[in-house]
């Protein structure tokens, strides 16, 4: 859930969670603008509990916003939870690329 399109987005943050899943080779993925729905914008953040828009959620699971998918990313843990889903980072065989040069 964010605000305009994998191909448009349309607030800082949401450019920020498609930068990472772009980082991380992730292209499969549905995105919903909450900015053609103001229901959809307002039940979205009750529904999680979470007062901010984008929302991230892997596998029906909220994981949470910006700043946690970040976070996620800096720390590694996206790599693993994307594991998980049978995803295969791209930064895995970015940093094989690396190690022979």
């Amino acid at each position: 859930f964010m605000k305009g399109s994998p191909a448009q987005p349309l607030c800082g943050f949401s450019n920020a969670v498609v930068q990472i899943l772009r980082l991380h080779g992730v292209e499969d993925y549905r995105a919903h603008d909450v900015l053609q729905d103001p229901d959809l914008r307002q039940g979205i953040k009750n529904y999680s509990n979470w007062p901010t828009i984008p929302q991230v959620y892997l596998n029906g699971e909220f994981v949470g916003g910006c700043d946690i998918l970040l976070q996620m990313h800096q720390n590694g843990d996206l790599v693993e939870e994307l594991k998980k889903l049978g995803i295969r980072s791209a930064l895995l065989d970015a940093e094989k690329d690396q190690e022979k040069k």
